[in-house]
């Protein structure tokens, strides 16, 4: 159905290939942070869900375990 569609555009095959490059870059950027990013910030990051300082809060860890 879209076939036909497809074949009346012109220029059409420029998308497939914009769409690659982009696909590349967004993950070889990431591939670059993640090569880069500093350990201990990730560490930070790792424990954050497990963190209960939120004010008035009077359950400790292993209570909400």
């Amino acid at each position: 159905m879209f076939k036909h569609y497809f074949e009346q555009i012109e220029g059409i095959g420029f998308y497939p290939i914009l769409s690659l490059l982009i696909f590349f870059l967004f993950f070889s950027g990431l591939l670059i942070w993640v090569m880069r990013v500093n350990k201990g910030y990730v560490r930070e990051m790792a424990q954050l869900p497990l963190k209960n300082d939120q004010p008035g809060s009077t359950q400790s860890q292993t209570e909400l375990l």
